[in-house]
């Protein structure tokens, strides 16, 4: 039985053990990985690894109805575990409860940042995340504060979670071949339990910033300002400039007079 993979679902499976095993290594060396949810497990190459370690409690987690069929009868004695639904949409605690868990995937390129954003609504019960993406999506997550690869999706994950490139890879080991090369990246939780402002506000300074990039804040972000002047230290910022810290404290400064 061969699973197609289907554009529509933005399926490019895995064929290359040593690439699942690199990547399923790099999850099992971490103390905190032992309930794993594999997001789109498809036919199983990256599962293959993951069902080896026997110190992990695996669940498949899997919307395409052809993949789950195929699973169900490659891995008979995961049948329970292997649960048809949408990530983005499911009630994750439906699943595993309140336990901590880790999430893993290859990913698929069109959702993938919808993914790690609905990672963020479990964080306190997400201690890692690993996962293929896109090469230009993995850079842009990993990337540091004073480069233009620093974005939206950068600080709102490393807000939450220390993030590692982990290794480049090839387009020539999936089925079909995407047409640009994929990273791995690893997000491990941090210590922070919540950010010290308000969160909703915060998300909106960030996004309304990068919007506007070429901007500096305060044109970016004038609509929030309510004609208050910024403090002198971001007044000709622009956001890729400033780290999580810092647009906390710009979020506690719009704060004080909202």
């Amino acid at each position: 039985m061969f699973v197609r993979p289907k554009k529509h679902l933005g399926q490019h499976f895995l064929k290359d053990k040593g690439t699942c095993e690199k990547i399923a290594q790099q999850l099992t060396n971490h103390q905190n990985c032992k309930n794993v949810v594999e997001v789109g497990p498809g036919m199983g190459a990256l599962t293959e690894f993951l069902i080896n370690d026997k110190s992990l409690n695996l669940w498949l987690l899997e919307v395409d109805s052809e993949s789950i069929d195929f699973l169900r009868n490659k891995y008979p004695e995961y049948r329970d575990r292997i649960i048809w639904g949408d990530f983005l949409k499911m009630n994750l605690q439906e699943v595993m409860g309140t336990e901590p868990f880790c999430v893993v995937g290859n990913f698929p390129y069109n959702i993938s940042s919808q993914i790690l954003f609905r990672c963020l609504e479990y964080r306190n019960q997400i201690p890692e995340i690993m996962g293929m993406f896109q090469k230009e999506v993995a850079i842009r997550i990993a990337e540091k504060p004073g480069t233009k690869e620093y974005g939206i999706i950068s600080v709102f994950l490393q807000a939450f979670y220390y993030i590692h490139y982990c290794f480049t890879v090839d387009e020539h080991v999936f089925i079909p071949p995407p047409k640009v090369k994929s990273g791995v990246i690893r997000c491990t939780r941090n210590e922070r339990k919540e950010l010290d402002c308000n969160e909703k506000l915060f998300f909106q300074v960030v996004k309304m910033a990068f919007n506007q990039r070429r901007k500096t804040l305060r044109n970016s972000i004038k609509q929030l300002l309510k004609g208050n002047e910024l403090p002198e230290k971001f007044t000709n910022e622009r956001p890729e400039q400033l780290s999580v810290d810092d647009f906390v404290e710009l979020t506690l400064f719009i704060e004080s007079f909202s």
